[in-house]
């Protein structure tokens, strides 16, 4: 059993269903110290983090990652214990191991080679983890941020370990995300009867050209990284259940995925000249869940790309796509950051696996970012 295989396994077996850490990060944080890093846990809010560092010097290359994972479903449907990891057809099966217990055990084999053979190597490491990410994300990486704000420490360099690939291990690098910006539109109207319609005023009807025009609108067209911002209705409710009620307001859900070429306030702006322009009355609340970050090609894609390219072969593309990540967080103390994982094709499924002849070349491609990034 290789050593990533064997720390993937025991972390698996370590229930730890969000906001859960199931003694991971103390089994991370056990083989940290021994290799000499600083240990700072940070609890919050039931949640567990962990900050350590090795070094004070600069650069700073961050491991990033977490070890909270999404409950599992129905057990009877997997065809194994979701938490008793399994071998078998080549794979990895248990929940985490794509999303992503891997990339973590990855991660540490990668750094002790690392270190084994360059102890006195220049610049420093960090892992920062939580139990946090697959839940409310607000008790857990915003909070080592926070705290390593506060104090003036910043990030060189930051790896997530976000599984990124979609068909084979180093085909896909993600160097930014998307913001998420949600809305909540209650639109007035008056209720009242169907069969008098003009001692009433239907919401839905008010909102309708409205609704048009803001499905049609170009928000603005991306950029080299990003594709177009995108604006959806996510849900519409109306009415009081009965067929002869003109309901009185209309609530509205829309999110906007929006990219670096647009932003939070002038997406705002944007809906409420068209919600006036409108004549609507209205209540509107926003809810920014994520702001989009960018690390465009430079010193890290190049490290990273280079040791993927190394160890597997593949040349790796650079993506913007998929959903928000805690790199929304680190990026206010850091200005390059990628993520970089195993396939993603089964995560949050039943049956959850990971290719077991992904496991050294992922642990392989970690430790030659830091020999390229620490050089």
């Amino acid at each position: 059993m290789g050593e990533t295989l064997e720390l993937a396994r025991a972390l698996i077996a370590r229930r730890s269903v969000t906001p859960e850490d199931g003694g991971c990060q103390a089994l991370i944080g056990e083989r940290l110290r021994a290799l000499g890093f600083v240990l700072e846990p940070l609890a919050s809010g039931g949640v567990t983090n962990l900050w350590a560092r090795r070094g004070r010097a600069a650069p700073l290359v961050c491991f990033a990652g977490h070890t909270d994972v999404v409950p599992p479903g129905p057990l009877a449907h997997w065809r194994s214990d979701p938490f008793v990891p399994t071998e078998r057809d080549g794979r990895l099966y248990g929940r985490g191991a794509a999303d992503m217990k891997t990339s973590l055990a990855a991660f540490v084999t990668a750094t002790e080679r690392f270190l084994a053979a360059r102890p006195d190597a220049p610049g420093s490491i960090a892992f920062l983890l939580t139990s946090d990410e697959e839940g409310d994300a607000t008790d857990g990486t915003v909070k080592v941020v926070d705290r390593l704000e506060a104090r003036g420490e910043r990030i060189d360099y930051c790896i997530v370990g976000e599984p990124t690939c979609v068909e084979r291990l180093g085909d896909t690098v993600k160097n930014g995300r998307r913001g998420s910006l949600g809305g909540r539109l209650v639109v007035k109207g008056v209720q009242g009867h169907v069969a008098y319609p003009q001692l009433a005023r239907n919401p839905v009807h008010l909102f309708a050209p409205a609704l048009a025009e803001l499905a049609a609108t170009e928000w603005d067209r991306g950029n080299e990284y990003f594709p177009p911002t995108t604006w959806q209705v996510s849900n519409l409710r109306a009415g009081t259940g009965a067929v002869n009620v003109v309901p009185g307001e209309l609530e509205v859900l829309f999110n906007f995925r929006f990219s670096t070429a647009s932003t939070a306030e002038g997406l705002q702006e944007r809906v409420r000249a068209i919600l006036d322009r409108h004549a609507l009355e209205y209540e509107l609340a926003w809810s920014l869940s994520a702001q989009p970050f960018l690390t465009p090609r430079g010193t890290l894609v190049a490290a990273l790309s280079a040791a993927i390219r190394a160890v597997t072969g593949v040349t790796a593309e650079v993506s913007t796509t998929g959903g928000t990540s805690d790199g929304r967080f680190i990026a206010r103390i850091c200005a390059q950051i990628v993520e970089f994982g195993p396939v993603n094709a089964s995560i949050h499924k039943l049956d959850e696996h990971v290719a077991l002849d992904a496991l050294e070349p992922l642990s392989a491609i970690y430790q030659r970012s830091l020999e390229q990034l620490l050089a």
